[in-house]
């Protein structure tokens, strides 16, 4: 049971590491200092973020799977990422809109705060992400435990 609520809370966190690396990714987070992300931070962790609720959205599981961390795909597998994401974040898959707000780096862990709206609910997700030198990894996704607010 624990190694079920322990598999839960990692794919909880959404895992994901860029696809591909880029100099220009690599040089913007070669000095990861603690406080607001600046500019060209705050837009590769929110194009990383989108291209992995994209991928969910069109269910391309290994596509999203693929964002997954190194050191996540070694403890989760890709059936296990798929059942969780179904089953604890349908609001990513039938996403109707995506609005990103801070962007803060404490300790090297960079997170994210994302609003997503699905069927007419908001919510309010922290995504945790981290930059081995090459790639940025999503190494987790929680729900920020809110009522969920109709929009209208």
């Amino acid at each position: 049971m624990k190694w079920i609520v322990g598999v839960l809370v990692a794919l909880v966190s959404l895992t994901a590491c860029a696809q591909t690396s880029t100099v220009e990714e690599s040089s913007a987070f070669e000095e990861l200092a603690d406080g607001s992300c600046n500019s060209e931070e705050s837009r590769l962790v929110q194009e990383h973020v989108s291209g992995q609720i994209t991928a969910l959205s069109k269910e391309d599981w290994e596509s999203a799977y693929s964002y997954a961390a190194p050191g996540f795909q070694e403890i989760i597998g890709l059936d296990q990422f798929i059942f969780v994401i179904t089953s604890q974040y349908q609001m990513l898959i039938s996403n109707e809109s995506v609005k990103y707000g801070a962007c803060d780096i404490v300790n090297k862990e960079i997170t994210q705060l994302v609003n997503v709206t699905s069927e007419n609910n908001l919510f309010e997700l922290t995504y945790s992400l981290s930059h081995d030198g090459q790639a940025l990894g999503i190494e987790s996704a929680t729900t920020v435990l809110r009522e969920p607010q109709t929009t209208i």
